[in-house]
């Protein structure tokens, strides 16, 4: 399809079609980059709340850069991949320490920040500085390989530059920005991943994908992650009002995140079957619960969790466990403050039931 014919259609479509997102209406960096970054492998439906609770929470640059990263955590909850937030947070402060407080203003700077790949470097160089560079997510990938047949693994090192070299070619250099939101938008929006509704598309007549059939096909992705199956077992040791959690460790999943004492095994296993020697660390008292097993799906882990209860009335008891276990005593009701994964949330709400 001729470059100029693509334009057209496209910002025909985008014209009438066009959501109206809060970040779109402005060239300041900081709102900009927050919504980029919490877009990362995120629907906007489900993106636009936290950006706008991050917004509230940290109106400028330097209010996110000053915060406790359990601050940032705790907004972050429930979008996963917390990398993501913990890069947020650096990144901010990288800006404040390295850059006085100002975002870098072109691509090849914003590229040197935490965080921030070819992407999200492009959509910040033009949606906040006027830098006319081509932006190539997830969306563009799927309308280019589906209009102009490219077969290019997606997956691989050589894929951006193609993509982004005929983005190059596609754009219109004195309309970029709707150029690139129309790029985006047409992908997440029609040109969907299953069931596209193409013999109403704006492309139809001369769409590679839909003259050959190869809609499912199209974009190719021959990468794959292994998934790999864990099982969890969790001790929550309570006393009165209080229960013990620990802060995970750096180099898991979950980083800085809070949950409670974990035993892990390699296949489903009960409490007698579990590779530690629990006799000491229950001094007697019974397991309750464990009947439910939650599952939760990460990118390439699948994890299935039961939980435990303990109930540790003795005071000293519970206070020795703390120590040996390098856990913290904490109130339910200040446990709610602490930042948590997704699975250990499901589980609070339904002990409350």
């Amino acid at each position: 399809m001729d470059a100029k014919i693509f334009r057209e259609r496209l910002l025909g479509w985008y014209q009438e079609h066009q959501r109206d997102l809060p970040w779109r209406h402005t060239r300041d960096p900081y709102p900009i980059w927050l919504s980029e970054i919490i877009l990362q492998q995120t629907r906007v439906a489900q993106g636009l709340p936290y950006w706008e609770k991050f917004m509230q929470a940290f109106p400028t640059l330097p209010d996110l850069a000053s915060a406790e990263e359990q601050q940032v955590l705790r907004l972050w909850q429930g979008l996963g991949y917390y990398s993501r937030a913990r890069n947020l947070h650096a990144c901010a402060k990288q800006v404040m320490e390295e850059y006085n407080g100002q975002f870098p203003r072109t691509y090849d700077e914003l590229l040197k920040l935490k965080g921030v790949g070819k992407y999200t470097a492009a959509a910040i160089a033009y949606f906040a500085f006027g830098e006319a560079v081509p932006v190539v997510d997830g969306n563009v990938y799927r309308l280019f390989s589906r209009v102009f047949g490219i077969e290019t693994d997606i997956a691989s090192s050589k894929a951006f530059n193609e993509f982004f070299n005929l983005g190059l070619e596609l754009i219109d250099t004195q309309r970029a920005g709707a150029f690139n939101q129309a790029s985006m938008e047409f992908g997440a929006t029609y040109c969907k991943p299953q069931n596209p509704p193409c013999l109403t598309c704006t492309f139809a007549s001369g769409c590679h994908a839909l003259a050959t059939g190869q809609q499912a096909k199209l974009p190719v992705k021959i990468k794959k992650t292994k998934v790999k199956d864990r099982y969890f077992h969790y001790l929550v040791f309570v006393h009165a009002d209080q229960v013990l959690v620990r802060t995970r460790p750096v180099g898991d999943i979950w980083t800085g995140l809070h949950d409670f004492h974990l035993v892990e095994t390699t296949k489903p296993a009960t409490p007698d079957e579990w590779p530690t020697d629990l006799g000491k660390l229950l001094m007697g008292h019974s397991l309750k619960g464990g009947d439910v097993e939650y599952k939760h799906l990460l990118s390439h882990r699948r994890l299935h969790a039961r939980f435990y209860e303990v109930n540790v009335p003795e005071k000293d008891a519970f206070e020795g466990l703390a120590t040996q276990l390098e856990m913290q005593a904490v109130t339910w009701g200040n446990l709610e403050n602490l930042a948590k994964p997704v699975l250990i949330l499901r589980f609070l709400n339904d002990r409350e039931i």
